[in-house]
């Protein structure tokens, strides 16, 4: 009993850790089940080929590959030239079967019958005569398709058993010449049997031999830089074609489909390597992982169908819509390496692999450079013309340096490339399509949202001005501060803008709003007060919601105060109570503390502007020493604990915001008064 129940115990404990070690990875299992589940169906939804290995060449170009050599030994096909040529001269050769139709005769002699009433008795017994003579030879149907029946050898058929003659024994239609007995009374009683004929030209067909010569194994085909000519490109042609025989006889779907499935996780391996090393907090955010892998299989998705409809066409996807996409939602280096692993995965899937990789990390390229400053609607158009002319030079540069000369160019493909360049501009409305859908926020976003014409902004202004202005100051500071230290300086403005959209709704117990010298704090408790001043955080979220601002920006809100007091009514209650027997939390704000670059930035921004708004006199030491007195206690207080500023950004920080309030709030000169002439003169 005792044993069974240490079993049972030992069984649960190991449970408990297999689950605890399942729970632990649950991210890592996640992201590594929507890299197989996106592989297995781009994998699934393109046609897969039975052919073996194929070569870039063309007749005239120069062989830019390595040295071939037959592989193994191969007959050369004949060109369709020489293949027609055969096939003419075995129909030509071929036996011609016949059956004899018997009331053939009696329906022309009930024809001259009926003629008989209009031309007379002796035109009629003419006709007779006529008519059985030619019967008497036979008068052969002329088969369509053959021409001439001359030369050909003629198989009449009575029964089972067949009999050969010569075309030239019976009459044909020329033989008769036009008139009323050959248009209106005969008709041929020797008639073709199609299927008859049909077999034995196909039986004929089928023995024929298309190769005109052997190659053995070794023999050398081609040289790296030698002229593609005709017959050379036959012989190449042949090789393909045996390739394909050999293929096909060895084809398996299963590990034709396994083989390309496991290419395409070694691609997704290598782009978690890289963003695991590079860009950790994408792996960590489901949503984001969720994005790149819809945009991968729903290009993939559209490459599949063009290529099941008409390969041709595989250039017509836009598939800078991949790096565009990213670059707008990531930045460069994530966007062209998500762009090289969907490149590398299609092109195993896709005809002309090498051409495809050449166009498509090319134009790639040169989008993600054009987009690289994406802030106006017109850059599309920008984007798309770069987009145009990317795939336009590689097709012509490759056609120059095939055939030398510009006559091969197709017009076909530059419709193309133009329609993929327009397609290209879906992007813009898939962008805004996929920041609702996984609640991200780009450029373009924060270009509208830092316009003080929006709604939230206005009502600011409004209602509480004096926060309005102070948010402008502090947006365009905190801005430069990023610009100096790294960090999305658009994301900082605009989060400087809205930090204190919760002040709308108390503006007058704000300093910056109040326009006279009452103060309605001082009908109120000091606890009460705090609420007030601390509750313009719950009160900016709650608008930032109703304004449906996006959560990066919503972050702003929640963390430009961090966890730190209010600092004047903190103060007076310690006053009141130097035991600190009083509620602490009441003067403190919700949090949380800044957790990047930009949030924290725009915390000590805020802090310094509204601090050395508050000075008397704004001189350089005294603004220096207020200045390096907010940043240290906001260091002090661990309030700069959970973002990424090292030491020497907040160096620089220190250094640039010194700058920016001397400038702000700078002693201006007092000017004299001047008297007027008239005043004077008195």
């Amino acid at each position: 009993m005792r044993i069974f129940a240490f079993c049972l115990l030992t069984d649960k404990n190991r449970m408990n850790k297999i689950l605890k070690a399942i729970v632990k990875h649950l991210s890592l299992l996640y992201r590594v089940t929507a890299m197989v589940v996106t592989s297995v169906l781009i994998v699934v939804m393109f046609p897969h080929t039975h052919h073996g290995e194929h070569y870039d060449y063309k007749v005239g170009a120069v062989w830019r590959g390595a040295d071939l050599a037959a592989p193994y030994d191969f007959a050369v096909l004949m060109t369709s030239d020489e293949v027609e040529k055969q096939q003419a001269a075995e129909r030509q050769r071929a036996l011609l079967y016949y059956r004899v139709d018997s009331t053939a005769h009696g329906r022309a002699l009930e024809r001259v019958k009926e003629l008989e009433k209009k031309s007379g008795s002796a035109e009629a017994k003419r006709l007779r005569r006529q008519v059985d003579s030619v019967y008497r030879i036979g008068y052969i149907e002329s088969p369509e398709g053959v021409g001439s029946l001359e030369g050909h050898s003629i198989v009449l058929l009575e029964g089972a058993v067949g009999s050969m003659h010569r075309s030239g024994e019976y009459l044909t239609s020329a033989d008769l010449g036009p008139g009323l007995l050959r248009d209106s009374v005969l008709a041929p009683n020797l008639v073709l049997d199609e299927s008859r004929t049909a077999l034995e030209l196909d039986s004929r067909l089928s023995q024929l031999s298309y190769r005109s010569e052997m190659v053995m194994a070794g023999d050398r085909i081609i040289g790296k830089g030698e002229e593609v000519t005709a017959e050379k490109a036959q012989v190449i042609k042949s090789l393909e074609a045996e390739n394909d025989r050999r293929f096909s006889d060895s084809y398996s779907l299963a590990g034709q489909m396994g083989g390309q499935l496991l290419l395409a996780v070694i691609a997704f391996v290598a782009l978690y390597m890289f963003l695991k090393n590079t860009r950790h907090p994408i792996l960590e955010d489901d949503r984001k992982v969720m994005f790149v892998m819809l945009i991968i299989l729903l290009m993939s998705a559209v490459e599949a169908l063009v290529v099941r409809t008409n390969a041709d066409w595989v250039l017509l996807v836009p598939l800078c819509v991949v790096p565009i996409l990213m670059r707008v939602f990531f930045d460069m280096r994530v966007a062209l390496y998500i762009h090289l692993t969907t490149v590398i995965i299609l092109a195993n899937l896709v005809p002309n692999s090498f051409e495809f990789i050449f166009y498509q990390l090319v134009t790639g390229m040169m989008s993600i450079i054009a987009v690289r400053n994406l802030e106006r609607r017109s850059q599309f158009f920008v984007l798309s013309l770069v987009i145009f002319a990317s795939y336009s030079f590689i097709y012509t540069a490759g056609v120059l340096s095939q055939d030398t000369n510009l006559l091969s160019l197709n017009g076909e493909k530059y419709l193309i490339f133009f329609l993929n360049a327009i397609l290209t501009l879906l992007s813009y409305p898939l962008i805004y399509l996929f920041e609702n859908l996984f609640g991200m926020t780009t450029n373009l976003t924060l270009m509208e949202l830092s316009s003080t014409g929006h709604k939230a902004l206005r009502e600011l202004s409004r209602r509480a001005p004096g926060t309005f202005q102070h948010s402008v100051q502090v947006a365009n500071i905190a801005e430069d501060v990023v610009n100096e230290v790294g960090g999305n300086a658009l994301l900082a403005k605009v989060g400087g803008l809205y930090h204190d959209i919760g002040k709308v709704k108390n503006p007058q117990y704000f300093t910056e709003n109040q326009t006279s010298d009452f103060n309605p704090h001082s009908e109120l408790d000091y606890a009460e007060s705090a609420q007030i001043i601390t509750s313009h955080v719950t009160d900016g979220l709650e608008l930032a919601r109703r304004y449906r601002l996006p959560s990066e920006v919503q972050d702003f809100i929640r963390t430009h105060h961090g966890t730190t007091y209010t600092g004047y009514f903190y103060a007076k209650e310690l006053e009141r109570h130097p035991e600190g027997d009083f509620d602490a939390a009441q003067f403190r704000y919700p949090g949380p503390r800044p957790y990047s670059r930009e949030t924290a930035v725009v915390m000590i921004v805020d802090t310094v502007e509204a601090a050395c708004r508050s000075l008397k006199q704004h001189t350089k030491e005294s603004t220096d020493a207020l200045i390096d007195r907010l940043i240290d206690g906001k260091i002090a207080s661990g309030q700069l604990d959970n973002c990424p500023l090292s030491y020497g950004d907040i160096t620089r920080i220190r250094k640039l915001l010194k700058e920016k309030m001397m400038s702000i709030f700078h002693v201006r000169v007092e000017y004299p008064t001047v008297k007027r002439a008239e005043e004077s003169a008195k």
